[in-house]
């Protein structure tokens, strides 16, 4: 029984540094994940532990651990309220780990229900994959995203093509209740994410900051393995966005 628990303990301690490490670099939503995951992890560990004096220092820790997370909740909300709300996460070239759920996951909740992005280059086979993934992890999570909205360049010499592969997404989707309106916009240059709950992701590439790779190379399923481009993502939050 004591090797699983050292394990668990083990991660525990990994993903609370992780916590602090972000904390003090300004990444707020992302520690508040880890903080939150961490804690978790340690309060399964308390639960076995027999000694009582271990189970009391765990006590100790998780209740730090805590108060540190409802005051990072706590800011975030202030920070929101007041529109000043701004992360930044850089990705280096090469770097990996960033996978569209490390990304997006944390801003999707029970409030999102519309999500608009806005991107010039979703037009190759591979931009029209990484739409693809995108969407997946919206069908996959528990938010109840009712419309995706799609502004983007027209591809000038295959828009046969492209009207084709967004059509078949946009079917896809119906069939799973998500409607998927698009707009092509030949005046289109910034590439953003807009949630409806009030988050607004500006990365540097779009979608598609990830290095090709070969159909047989580890990274080309998952996308936590996959190497990045150099890009910055921008993180704001919009108290009051305009609804529909």
């Amino acid at each position: 029984m004591a090797a699983p628990i050292s394990g668990v303990e083990e991660s525990a301690i990994g993903i609370l540094k992780r916590a602090v490490d972000l904390d003090t670099r300004n990444k707020y939503t992302e520690s508040l994940v880890c903080y939150q995951e961490g804690i978790q992890l340690l309060m399964n560990v308390m639960k076995v532990e027999g000694n009582k004096t271990k189970k009391e220092q765990y006590r100790l820790r998780i209740s730090d651990y805590m108060s540190r997370a409802e005051k990072l909740k706590v800011h975030i909300e202030q920070q929101k309220e007041a529109g000043k709300y701004h992360e930044q996460i850089q990705i280096s070239k090469g770097a990996t780990g960033y996978s569209y759920e490390h990304v997006f996951e944390r801003f999707l909740d029970q409030s999102l229900t519309e999500v608009t992005v806005e991107d010039p280059y979703i037009r190759s086979t591979h931009q029209i994959y990484n739409l693809l993934r995108f969407c997946e992890l919206l069908v996959v999570s528990s938010c109840p995203v009712q419309r995706v909205s799609l502004v983007t360049g027209r591809d000038e010499q295959n828009h046969t093509l492209q009207d084709g592969r967004l059509r078949e997404l946009g079917q896809s989707l119906a069939d799973r209740n998500i409607q998927l309106e698009i707009e092509y916009s030949n005046s289109l240059h910034d590439r953003e994410i807009r949630f409806n709950n009030g988050w607004i992701i500006k990365i540097g590439r779009g979608l598609d900051y990830f290095v090709n790779c070969g159909k047989f190379s580890v990274g080309f399923c998952n996308f936590n393995l996959r190497h990045c481009h150099e890009t910055t993502i921008d993180i704001f939050h919009s108290k009051h966005m305009k609804q529909r």
